[in-house]
């Protein structure tokens, strides 16, 4: 185990591993709540642009990936804003576009599909020094934002509605969102690469809504759960001589099926309680909550938002209520 460490390429995968496991469920955490599982698989392909453009141009892919990508998200996201693209047609035509230009540039570099092929399933040896700058540069930067914004970004990714009620800029907010995601797809391609890492910002979060109750500690744990997949999986690829993204993938599978069979132990002592109080635990949001129609209550009190199973409640005193389509129900 030592000799593995002692090995600089090693040291530094090593290093990325673990900052992809720390940012990618950060920023997952967000996109989950908004049900965008899947923008980050196609936030990949867009990269896959970027890296084919880096190619044909004899610079370096990294800083290439990251503007690319992060402008697909910014288009992606005014485009969802404007109501123009469902997440269908539109989306579609970019994702792929940008997966079938990323090929075809790499093919007119010389490098052919193959050449791709380290930034599609992440290798070991492909994490320079320059790389790693770039990464702990941005990751400190992510990571201040992600959690430094948590209540502001829990409270756009639950309901935007009453987040624009609470004075907070949605439109602004949103869109950090997905340039966040954007950033940790780009940082993550060395290590788990592009077709892999939307499953390392998911399944960590899945893991931790196993095990924990309220935003706070399931946000730390799927952090907690992504760097674990990444450690473990980085030294397997190394004695498998597998591909790192895949090997990471699957130990990040392996812990949710485990948390799945024995996750609800660690959350017994919650198991039987209707009402999950907020403690001050988690962040959360206080604000007036404006009744909606066929909300007929009184106006309420100050407003927290906090966790119940796969849904957020309204909590005003001893009031409680869910939002539902376009109605309340009462817990």
């Amino acid at each position: 185990m030592t000799g593995i460490l002692a090995l600089a390429f090693f040291q530094r995968a090593l290093v990325a591993a673990i900052l992809s496991g720390l940012l990618a469920p950060s920023v997952g955490m967000y996109i989950v709540q908004k049900r965008l599982s899947l923008l980050g698989d196609g936030l990949g392909h867009v990269a896959i642009m970027g890296v084919g453009l880096a190619l044909m141009t004899g610079t370096a892919p990294l800083p290439v990936a990251i503007v690319t990508a992060v402008a697909g998200a910014i288009i992606v996201e005014l485009l969802r804003q404007s109501g123009r693209a469902s997440g269908d047609l539109g989306l579609a035509i970019l994702f792929y576009g940008g997966l079938a230009s990323g090929v075809l540039m790499a093919g007119v570099a010389g490098q052919g599909a193959a050449g791709l092929g380290s930034f599609l399933f992440g290798s070991l040896t492909s994490v320079t020094s320059q790389d790693i700058t770039v990464i702990v540069v941005l990751a400190v930067v992510m990571l201040a934002l992600t959690i430094g914004l948590s209540p502001r970004l829990f409270a756009v990714s639950v309901d935007e509605d009453h987040a624009k009620t609470l004075g907070l800029r949605v439109r602004a907010l949103n869109l950090l969102i997905v340039v966040l995601a954007a950033v940790a797809i780009t940082i993550s391609m060395r290590t788990v690469g592009l077709l892999l890492i939307s499953a390392l910002m998911i399944i960590p979060v899945a893991t931790a809504q196993q095990c924990f109750v309220g935003f706070r500690s399931t946000f730390f744990g799927a952090m907690g759960f992504g760097v674990a997949a990444a450690v473990i999986g980085t030294f397997a690829s190394f004695f498998l001589d597998t591909a790192t993204g895949a090997t990471i993938v699957v130990s990040a599978i392996v812990m949710l099926g485990l948390a799945w069979a024995f996750g609800r132990y660690l959350r017994r002592p919650w198991r039987f309680v209707a009402y999950v109080a907020d403690g001050g635990g988690h962040p959360h949001v206080v604000a007036e909550h404006d009744c909606e129609e066929g909300h007929d209550h009184l106006p309420h009190g100050p407003t927290r938002i906090i966790q119940h199973g796969d849904h957020y409640d309204y909590v005003h005193g001893v009031h409680r209520h869910a939002k539902h389509g376009d109605h309340y129900d009462e817990h």
